[in-house]
């Protein structure tokens, strides 16, 4: 028992914190009571009757401070929900508390930053999963089947857009938003996870070449970002996204190959087309459109963002009672962050950069 009196978790049981008890700790509260194994013990927030709230609505406690939930013998994960630009603050005292951390995506809003947490959870002997919640989505680990089946063939062009829109007050709803320090832009707020997705099937990126504007909002930071990608694999694509374009569509995600083409739009694969045969069993022709089955938990949009929140949340769960890796690692968060860094480094010197990339964003 620890000071408070808390048992600690049992195997196959493990206590879950929350730092931040906004919009996306939420998100990780529903998802701690879907996921199994997982229970949620306390939030703290440094609004202390936001965290009271928080903690009558999902039944938690609500603790003062980040250092009382860390002392707690009943918590050994914690997410990390605060503003992007502080995740590497938080994390690195959350690992040196010997806490698993969550970390909301993206990793950090630096990579000097995000290299710090990595080191931090490295020398605490914890592990870290950055959250990238549509990797556990139906529909893409349907493309990452066929990818590796070998359906597309050779992979030639991947293409992700996210086109949303927020109003100015969005970006008037808190002093962060839209900053470079913490928050990012289109890209590094609403843009990532599809950058995510496009290098998990297409592999690493090599080069880019960038522009970024800020064309709608009064903001620091771009709400429009386009970018041209060369993969290691000598394939190309494209990148963009914004928060400009009214009234907003769907993510989406295209990958094309010498064989095939995919095309998913907010998770759900929507079209594949193939040359010859399908690798699923009775399925063949050159054309084939599909919905993909969402699951029964899974009926609306948020309802799918959860239970993917939940089922990454389960994976690490299952990684540390089973002593392997999470699916996504600290590498893949820390991956994704040098991209979009990269984006902002070619549209800053107006010139392709290649990767990989110096701590501070430099090439």
């Amino acid at each position: 028992m620890n000071e408070q009196g808390a048992t600690e978790p049992g195997p196959g049981k493990h206590g879950l914190g929350i730092v931040g008890g906004g919009v996306i700790g939420a998100f990780h509260a529903q998802a701690a009571a879907m996921a199994p194994g997982a229970r949620l013990v306390a939030v703290t927030d440094v609004l202390p009757d936001r965290a009271k709230a928080f903690a009558a609505e999902h039944g938690c406690a609500a603790e003062p401070s980040l250092g009382d939930l860390l002392s707690r013998g009943d918590i050994d994960v914690v997410s990390v929900c605060v503003p992007s630009g502080l995740h590497a603050e938080v994390g690195i005292q959350v690992a040196a508390a010997g806490k698993h951390l969550v970390i909301e995506k993206p990793i950090d809003v630096s990579l000097d930053a995000a290299d710090r947490l990595i080191g931090a959870a490295k020398s605490a002997g914890v592990t870290l999963t950055v959250i990238s919640q549509h990797r556990f989505d139906p529909g893409l680990i349907e493309l990452r089947r066929l990818i590796d089946d070998g359906a597309l063939g050779r992979l030639l062009l991947g293409q992700a857009a996210t086109k949303w829109f927020r109003s100015q007050s969005y970006y008037d709803s808190a002093a962060w938003r839209g900053t470079r320090a913490l928050d990012g832009g289109a890209l590094m707020n609403q843009g990532i996870h599809y950058a995510d997705l496009l290098c998990w099937c297409m592999g690493p990126a090599a080069e880019v070449s960038a522009v970024t504007a800020t064309q709608a909002h009064d903001m620091e930071a771009e709400d429009c970002a386009l970018a041209i990608v060369r993969f290691a694999s000598g394939a190309v694509g494209t990148l963009t996204a914004s928060t400009a374009v009214f009234p907003g569509f769907a993510q989406r995600l295209e990958i094309s190959g010498t064989d095939g083409t995919v095309i998913i739009e907010d998770s759900v694969i929507t079209y594949r087309g193939f040359r010859g045969g399908l690798p699923d069993q009775g399925m063949t022709g050159s054309s084939v459109l599909t919905g993909a089955t969402v699951p029964a938990v899974a009926a609306s949009a948020a309802d799918l963002e959860v239970a993917a929140h939940a089922a990454q949340l389960a994976d690490l769960l299952a990684a540390l009672d089973e002593g392997r890796e999470p699916q996504v690692t600290a590498a893949d968060g820390r991956a994704t962050l040098e991209l979009v860094c990269a984006v902002y480094e070619s549209a800053r010197q107006g010139r392709p950069v290649t990767l990989p990339l110096r701590a501070d964003g430099s090439q």
